[in-house]
C-alpha cells in the first residue's frame, strides 16, 4: 500500500492521503493500477482485496499515531463491485477494525450515479460509521445536480484533466472555476488532482480550491516514507 499526501493550498500542510494499492510483480516490477484492478473485479477477488485495503489503512494509520506522529485521516477507493454488493457496508464496517479507524472512502462520480436512489441509502449507512465520503474524479460523469445536493458527501475532487488543461483552456478553467463555486455553496471541501506545478496551484489558490493531491507536493509513498514526510517541515515542501 502507498500513500499520497493531500495538503492545503495555502499552507502546504498535510491534511489527509489516499491509499493506493500497489502490485509488486516479480518479473515486470510496478503493475500500473490501470493493469490489475479491472482483473480483480472481472475476478471477483476485488471484494477480498477492497476489504483488505480498508484494515491496511486503517491499521497503518494505527502505526503512525502509535509512533507519535500526526497522521492524517486516510481515505480508500471504492471500486464498483464492492459498491454494488448487498453486504457493502457491512464489509466496510467489518473493515474497520473498531470506531478509532480515521478511515474515509472515495467513490466516483459515474458509479454514484449508476443507481443513485440506492448509492444515496447506502452511503448514509456508511456515514454512521464515522466515516467522510469523498466523489473521485468529479466532472467526468453526469451527475444531476438535484441528486448531488442530496448525497451524503464532504468532499469533491476534481479530475486531473480538467488540472491538467486549465491553463491552456478557458473552457476547462471555467468549469474548474464553477467546480469549486459549487461546491462551496453546498459547503463541500474540494480537492483538486494531479497537481504537478506551481502555476497550476497558484492559480487553484486563486480559484479558493481548498486543498490539492499530484506530484508537486509528493507521489504516492510507502508507509515509511509517507512516515518520514510527516515528521518533515511541511512548508518547505513543493
Amino acid at each position: 500500500m502507498h500513500y499520497q499526501p493531500k495538503v492545503n493550498l495555502e499552507t502546504r500542510e498535510i491534511t489527509g492521503a489516499e491509499a493506493l494499492i500497489r502490485w509488486q510483480d516479480p518479473e515486470s516490477g510496478l503493475v500500473p493500477p490501470l493493469k490489475f484492478i479491472p482483473l480483480l473485479e472481472l475476478t471477483g477477488l476485488i471484494l477480498p482485496v477492497g476489504s483488505w485495503a480498508i484494515e491496511r489503512a486503517a491499521s497503518d494509520r494505527r502505526a503512525l499515531l502509535a509512533r507519535g506522529l500526526k497522521a492524517p485521516r486516510v481515505a480508500v477507493n471504492v471500486s464498483a463491485v464492492q459498491l454494488r454488493n448487498r453486504k457493502f457496508v457491512s464489509l466496510v464496517e467489518q473493515a474497520l477494525g473498531g470506531p478509532e479507524h480515521g478511515v474515509d472512502l472515495e467513490i466516483t462520480e459515474s458509479l454514484l450515479m449508476e443507481d443513485i436512489q440506492a448509492n444515496i441509502e447506502k452511503l448514509k449507512q456508511v456515514r454512521s460509521l464515522a466515516i467522510e465520503l469523498a466523489i473521485d474524479d468529479f466532472g467526468t460523469g453526469y451527475s444531476s445536480l438535484a441528486y448531488l445536493a442530496k448525497l451524503p458527501v464532504q468532499t469533491l475532487k476534481i479530475d486531473r484533466s480538467f488540472i491538467r488543461s486549465m491553463q491552456d483552456d478557458a473552457d476547462a478553467m471555467t468549469l474548474v472555476s464553477t467546480m469549486i463555486s459549487l461546491a462551496h455553496s453546498m459547503r463541500l471541501k474540494v480537492v483538486a488532482e494531479g497537481v504537478e506545478t506551481e502555476d497550476q496551484a497558484r492559480i487553484l489558490r486563486l480559484l479558493r480550491c481548498d486543498e490539492m493531491q499530484g506530484y508537486l507536493f509528493s507521489k504516492p509513498l510507502p508507509l515509511t516514507d509517507f512516515a518520514g514526510l510527516l515528521h518533515a517541515p511541511q512548508s518547505a515542501k513543493g
